[in-house]
């Protein structure tokens, strides 16, 4: 991937930043040489901010990151399309998009996102933060109890405590995965060789 930066006289180029799960554009912003190896490198996106004339990433003051999963150019060169995840709302206005639409979709994988960035950069007001500064032992344990009141209320009929448990538990597994740096695709892939 070579970007054409010399294309237009500031050597800044569009970039097109989309919701990886939702597709929603999340906002449009520009990148200089500087910005896009800073983006590679950190994973997180980063701008050329043309009214403080500086780099920018997206998220230093809030938090709100923009995590990568792709980076795309378009067929001329000179466009970058990045595939991110948002940590919070993208607008400065507190809006899920630069362009006042919902990105309320909700995954798995938005969920191993936001449980990596607790680890990377613990917050400490964060429980999950809190779960990764006591250690592998207590995450574990975590997601023993857990399974162990899952079980439980599986043997009544309150579905609601049921999926609460339920989800309770997914949520320390992920949670343990990532300490042990694997991601839920692993395990997926792992279960789709026994599928074969």
């Amino acid at each position: 991937m070579k970007p054409d930066f010399s294309k237009y006289e500031d050597g800044l180029i569009p970039v097109i930043v989309q919701d990886p799960i939702s597709n929603k554009v999340l906002m449009l912003g520009f990148m200089n040489e500087e910005a896009l190896e800073k983006t590679k490198a950190e994973g997180r996106v980063t701008f050329f901010s043309r009214s403080k004339q500086r780099l920018w990433t997206k998220g230093e003051t809030s938090n709100n990151f923009l995590l990568v999963k792709d980076i795309i150019i378009d067929c001329d060169n000179d466009t970058l399309l990045i595939k991110a995840s948002p940590t919070g709302p993208v607008c400065h206005t507190g809006a899920d998009t630069c362009f006042n639409e919902t990105n309320l979709s909700f995954s798995l994988e938005k969920l191993e996102l936001v449980i990596a960035e607790r680890k990377n950069n613990p917050a400490p007001s964060s429980y999950t933060s809190s779960l990764f500064a006591k250690g592998i032992n207590k995450i574990a344990q975590k997601v023993g109890e857990e399974a162990v009141e899952l079980v439980i209320e599986s043997k009544d009929d309150n579905k609601e405590k049921f999926l609460g448990e339920a989800a309770d538990l997914l949520y320390h597994y992920l949670v343990l995965l990532q300490a042990k740096n694997y991601k839920l695709s692993d395990v997926v892939n792992m279960l789709a060789a026994r599928h074969k």
